[in-house]
């Protein structure tokens, strides 16, 4: 499990394979994700948006950007946690993705960001 915390927001990533979405034949691999955000704050914060970079061994880097989380834009009050899962397809076994949450400070309106710590996405048999 991947885990970081900046400026006061917690960020966790569990990931695993997708055997059954996955075709090495086509070389599509995927991956599903899970991210827990936690509010160590001592004020409610609204996540506004996420910014991501998936690393592809051999096909760079793609950008993904975008309001909120799986159509949710979460407010999280001092202590509170949201936690959800999503996905990403890889055109080759190995990958890497990290990025930023951007969040809204509830009380004072100033904007921050809290990073995502970089997590390994590895074809299981390759670990073998």
């Amino acid at each position: 499990m991947a885990h970081i915390q900046t400026k006061g927001i917690e960020i966790l990533v569990k990931n695993w394979f997708r055997d059954d979405l996955s075709s090495e034949s086509d070389s599509n691999y995927f991956y599903n994700y899970e991210i827990t955000i936690r509010n160590r704050l001592s004020y409610p914060v609204q996540l506004l948006s996420r910014e991501w970079n998936v690393v592809h061994l051999l096909h760079g880097v793609s950008n993904v950007s975008g309001e909120g989380v799986v159509g949710e834009t979460p407010r999280l009050m001092p202590g509170e946690e949201f936690t959800y899962v999503s996905g990403c397809e890889l055109l080759n076994s190995v990958g890497r993705m990290y990025g930023k949450f951007f969040f809204k400070d509830l009380s004072s309106k100033e904007l921050f960001y809290a990073e995502i710590p970089p997590f390994n996405l590895i074809y299981p048999p390759l670990l073998n």
